[in-house]
């Protein structure tokens, strides 16, 4: 049985809309885990939430695996897994793995994460994933015969989108395979809030930084606010295989989002990259 304190797993937590949602979401009814790339980041939001905290970098699936078993030590259960960790990275990079950045830190590291924490979620009874995803999963385009870009002309945002469209993709999969255990999964685009999203790529970086992208942002607040709702409704069916836009549900979607061969293809090609085969 589930304790009355829910146990709230958040990662990318050290700033933006993750630390927003951490302290919102911390308090004396909540177990809070916070999970950041940075230690020194992580650190005063940890202290100010009361928070447990733990370090890994998702370029390291390693790291990742070594993180899954940390949080399985600590809790027996987790009622909320935030997968919200992530960001748009220069995709002739390649990662610890070998894999292009966007594909592996957005989409291949939660995937991994998620399951290694399989059983801590059906622990609780019921329980939510909630992967932050984006509206520029409209940008995106799975194929498996190049998922790490190296084949594809990678234009503007397009191997970006692809990461956030398999975020939708993967949630699909859980709301399938996982709704016997009652584990239910939710996507939700926060919206284009004013962070320091795109620091890690010259080009989304450039066009965040410009004037005339203040005039559209949103602020970190209102873009947090979305996770924090479907954190606080939790494991609710009627949000399973969801994709929200903000607040609204049945955002915009690339017409390969509902596409059940890429929703199977992608869960059994993540399997096998990930070893979980």
């Amino acid at each position: 049985m589930a304790s009355e304190k829910r146990t709230i797993v958040l990662t990318g937590a050290s700033d933006g809309i993750g630390a927003i949602a951490a302290r919102a979401l911390s308090g004396p009814s909540t177990n809070l885990i916070l999970v950041g790339r940075s230690p020194q980041k992580l650190a005063p939001i940890a202290a100010e939430t009361g928070a447990t905290s733990f370090t890994a970098d998702f370029a390291d699936l390693a790291q990742v695996r070594d993180l899954a078993a940390q949080i399985s030590g600590s809790v027996e259960s987790i009622d909320v897994l935030m997968n919200n960790a992530g960001g748009t990275f220069d995709h002739k990079d390649r990662t610890a793995d070998g894999h292009e950045p966007n594909f592996q830190i957005n989409h291949l590291a939660p995937f991994l994460l998620t399951h290694l924490l399989r059983d801590r979620l059906a622990a609780a009874g019921s329980s939510l994933v909630l992967n932050t995803a984006s509206v520029g999963n409209l940008a995106g385009s799975v194929d498996f015969d190049d998922l790490d870009f190296e084949k594809r002309r990678a234009l503007a945002l397009r191997p970006y989108g692809t990461a956030k469209l398999m975020n939708i993709l993967f949630t699909r999969g859980i709301s399938q395979r996982w709704s016997d255990d009652k584990i239910y999964s939710a996507a939700v685009h926060p919206g284009p809030a004013a962070t320091s999203f795109g620091r890690d790529s010259r080009f989304v970086g450039l066009a965040y930084r410009s004037p005339i992208t203040r005039l559209v942002t949103i602020t970190p607040e209102q873009g947090a606010a979305p996770l924090i709702a479907l954190a606080e409704r939790g494991a609710d069916p009627s949000v399973n295989g969801v994709y929200f836009s903000r607040h609204k549900p049945n955002g915009l979607e690339n017409r390969q989002a509902h596409d059940q061969k890429l929703i199977d293809g992608l869960w059994e090609k993540s399997a096998e990259l990930t070893g979980l085969n």
